[in-house]
């Protein structure tokens, strides 16, 4: 008997975990070393943040953005040559967008598993950039001097600290968006543990 065909093959899933743990990570040990040297005039409070100091924050930030650049190799490169990535992210076409974005605003956007409307399609590229962002900025303040042609790019070190922030802070944006989703359809979440199954081809599934 064949297999069935998975919403989420087995790569796919392993990636996005270890994802959820490496961002984790990162974000709170994050703002643990913000906090020692504030970008602006606020502050993250003591029990949203990671390693208790600074010295214990830069350990578990590091440890978090090697696992996050391994995972991320093998999770785009995984997408790319099995077509994985553009099965399920592309095309985006304008008037796709607004019409699902209307039907998300609205509340009638349905939801069928292992189909990606517009808007998600859109929130799961633009992720994928601005963790790739993160990395090269993560890079460039990691290493200022030998890495110089990556900190020029993006204006210097201090220029390079702003992006890493804004960049960060868009994952962070659309892990709330992905969780409430999640919370408004459980059914995501089983996919994304057990692969879930295809929905039969005469129900739309993608090609």
């Amino acid at each position: 008997m064949s297999r069935p065909n998975r919403v989420h093959p087995l790569t796919v899933r392993l990636t996005h975990w270890l994802n959820a743990v490496a961002i984790s990570v990162l974000l709170t040990s994050g703002l643990t070393i913000y906090n020692a040297s504030p970008l602006f005039d606020f502050s993250f409070p003591a029990s949203i943040t990671l390693g208790g100091w600074l010295g214990g924050a830069l350990a578990w930030h590091f440890a978090a953005m090697w696992l996050l650049v391994a995972n991320f190799l093998v999770m785009l490169g995984f997408g790319l040559l099995s077509g994985h990535l553009r099965r399920r992210l592309l095309p985006i076409r304008p008037r796709d967008f607004a019409r699902d974005l209307w039907l998300a605003l609205t509340f009638r956007l349905p939801h069928q598993t292992g189909v990606y409307n517009a808007v998600q399609r859109l929130m799961y590229l633009g992720v994928l950039a601005a963790i790739l962002l993160v990395i090269a900025s993560g890079l460039a303040l990691w290493k200022p001097v030998q890495l110089q042609w990556l900190s020029a790019l993006f204006g210097g070190y201090e220029a390079s600290r702003r992006v890493h922030f804004v960049a960060m802070s868009a994952i962070a944006a659309f892990i709330i968006v992905h969780l409430a989703l999640v919370a408004i359809v459980p059914s995501t979440l089983i996919a994304m543990l057990t692969g879930g199954r295809m929905p039969h081809p005469h129900k739309g599934t993608p090609t």
